[in-house]
């Protein structure tokens, strides 16, 4: 099997439903622009309150995808 090389980036997604939708935001907007995505770590979940409410669910995350160079 041929060696491979991952990128991690980390994102925030913001759901006003759940951490979950939240966390799947940010995977559904990174799979917009990047290709071949691996694995998603969730690091931090946190939530914005407005008037003694949740406002806002936030899932910070660490998505990897497989590092490709332009030489071949």
């Amino acid at each position: 099997m041929a060696e491979s090389v991952y990128k991690v980036v980390e994102l925030v997604g913001t759901s006003s439903e759940s951490w979950e939708k939240a966390a799947a935001a940010a995977v559904s907007q990174a799979a917009r622009s990047l290709r071949d995505l691996r694995i998603v770590e969730v690091k931090q979940l946190d939530m914005t309150i407005q008037n003694g409410k949740v406002h806002t669910y936030r899932a910070k995350v660490n998505l990897s995808f497989k590092f490709e160079s332009k030489r071949k």
